[in-house]
């Protein structure tokens, strides 16, 4: 199983490396590669240095060129830096030519991601989410765990003792992974009769990006004290409380938070706990505004809401963050274009964001500005749903 970056000690220092692709240009690479190093800091490490290269398509051997692996070995070395993390998937050839080439731990995104869901998963639901990911995640990487017992070459009879490890190795996983689906589908059956004993209740989920505030104003609307902290997937574990406003009671959940290259095996064991979106009412889709791609992220939450079947859902956008908000002043005789970074936040809500089809509103959930705002269009919009759904007993609203 792949263990955790951080393994108690000192913070384990590692390098990053990302490509410039025609699919993927410069300024993409930069912000892609910021979202790797605060991975990485929530997993226990140190981000140290990037490592950044323009090729038309990753080297199917190597992800990098030669000169490139050549230039982070020499670094790493006078550095005594032990962990190389590559900004996309890694395949079993490439990790293993890797790993041989700089003598050192390898770990792609994915890999990255599993660890810190792995340290975040408290109940034993997320835990079988996790594992099962993980062992997915292994199984087509056994061969570089045991490349000291490559089989040798030759014809009939020279066959070594690695492939008949391997074999047994993958037989055992493949094993574990039917045992762990088994599992999942046990909890999933269990926690959608707890989803259908829940009443008439309208319902309302909290999605978004991950740490854009999401637990914090579950916190907030539900009096309650969800964890929250300044990290990446701080919240594995749904969390569904009972809120009311004014006198009409609904249930709110907070959900894991989605991120860009968001490894598919984690999307599938998750089901059981997006199925908490996907069977929701009303969507609070929340937006980090402080964060200088927040329309890329919106753009990710949008896509995977569609690829779990959650795309059609009444959505509110929560605009969170504006305590946080900065924009750059542009003198009057500076002629260059204007930037997102020279917008003000009074011209931003004038902008597709304030006139969007979903109904918007800009808040602090930590500040709590705007707050009753927010309350008073969640219970306007499930009030109406209310009445649509349950109209013999819309006196009691």
């Amino acid at each position: 199983m792949p263990k955790h970056v951080a393994t108690g000690g000192e913070p384990e220092k590692a390098v990053v490396v990302g490509l410039i692709t025609r699919f993927q240009p410069k300024d993409k690479v930069e912000e892609y590669l910021a979202e790797l190093e605060f991975l990485l800091e929530t997993a226990g490490g140190v981000p140290v240095k990037r490592f950044i290269q323009g090729l038309d398509i990753p080297n199917s051997k190597t992800y990098v060129g030669t000169g490139k692996l050549e230039e982070i070995k020499q670094y790493i070395i006078a550095e005594d830096i032990k962990l190389v993390i590559f900004d996309d998937d890694l395949g079993p050839s490439q990790l293993r030519n890797i790993e041989a080439e700089l003598q050192c731990k390898i770990l792609d995104r994915t890999n990255l991601i599993l660890d810190i869901f792995a340290k975040r998963a408290r109940t034993s639901h997320a835990k079988t989410q996790v594992e099962l990911a993980q062992y997915q995640y292994l199984l087509p990487r056994l061969t570089r765990m045991w490349s000291h017992l490559e089989r040798q070459r030759g014809g009939i009879g020279m066959r070594g003792p690695g492939e008949t490890e391997i074999e047994t190795d993958r037989r055992v996983i493949r094993d574990k992974i039917s045992l762990l689906k088994e599992r999942l589908k046990d909890i999933d059956m269990q926690t959608s009769v707890q989803r259908k004993n829940r009443g008439k209740l309208i319902r309302v989920a909290l999605v978004g990006y991950t740490n854009v505030g999401k637990s914090t104003l579950m916190n907030l609307l539900s009096k309650s004290e969800v964890f929250a902290e300044n990290k990446l997937f701080a919240t594995l574990d749904t969390t569904v409380r009972k809120v009311v406003i004014e006198n009409l009671p609904f249930l709110l959940s907070d959900t894991v938070g989605f991120i860009r290259k968001l490894p598919h095996g984690l999307i599938e064991s998750f089901k059981s706990t997006l199925d908490e979106v996907r069977e929701s009412d009303i969507l609070l889709h929340v937006v980090d505004i402080s964060h200088p791609e927040f329309e890329s992220q919106i753009e990710t939450v949008n896509q995977t809401l569609q690829e779990i079947g959650a795309s059609d859902k009444k959505t509110l956008m929560v605009f969170n963050k504006i305590d946080a908000y900065t924009f750059d002043v542009k003198e009057e005789d500076d002629l260059s274009p204007l930037t997102k970074r020279n917008v003000t936040l009074e011209e931003l809500q004038n902008t597709w964001m304030g006139k969007t089809e979903a109904t918007s509103i800009f808040i602090s959930a930590l500040n709590k500005d705007n707050y009753l705002e927010l309350r008073e269009l969640l219970y306007k919009e499930i009030k109406d749903m209310h009445a649509i759904r349950y109209p013999y007993d819309n006196f009691l609203y």
